[in-house]
């Protein structure tokens, strides 16, 4: 039987990365997949660790799941914490639990690096998101999401 494995993506995984994130996008009503887009998202967090990490599970070199943890300051909070983004279970492969342990592995790793919050966005009208993240001790917040795009990114 084949070990899945959970570690830090590299840049190696990029099409498989991407391959994700084009297929979640297609699911999410805010966000509208492109390649070209998602490739130099993922790009800018694997060249610089600082920003945040790509975390995915593998079973033979194939990449089943994947999240990216994005770190920024609170001063509500006072200290670093943790965004939330692109929590994805390859299609042929959800229902076996895989997202829940990348997402336990996610929330130990910031614990053990002294992050004091994770927030994340889910879709309002994805029942079933809401109930794994509350399954894992996330709430809703009383805050409401808003966005002000500036400029779409250059195509390349």
């Amino acid at each position: 039987m084949d070990k899945e494995i959970i570690e830090p993506a590299t840049l190696e995984d990029l099409p498989q990365l991407t391959d994700l994130l084009v297929d979640l996008f297609t699911q999410e009503e805010d966000f509208e997949p492109n390649r070209i887009k998602q490739t130099r998202g993922l790009r800018l967090l694997l060249e610089e660790p600082q920003r945040g990490r790509i975390f995915v599970l593998r079973r033979n070199g194939r990449i089943l799941s994947m999240l990216n943890l994005l770190f920024t300051i609170s001063t509500a909070e006072g200290g670093f914490v943790v965004v939330l983004e692109d929590v994805v279970v390859h299609r042929e492969h959800r229902g076996q639990r895989f997202g829940d342990r990348l997402l336990q592995y996610a929330i130990n790793f910031a614990r053990e690096k002294g992050f004091l919050r994770i927030t994340l966005l889910t879709d309002r009208a994805n029942e079933e998101s809401q109930r794994f993240f509350k399954a894992h001790g996330f709430f809703i917040s009383n805050m409401i999401p808003m966005r002000l795009l500036l400029s779409a990114a250059p195509e390349e």
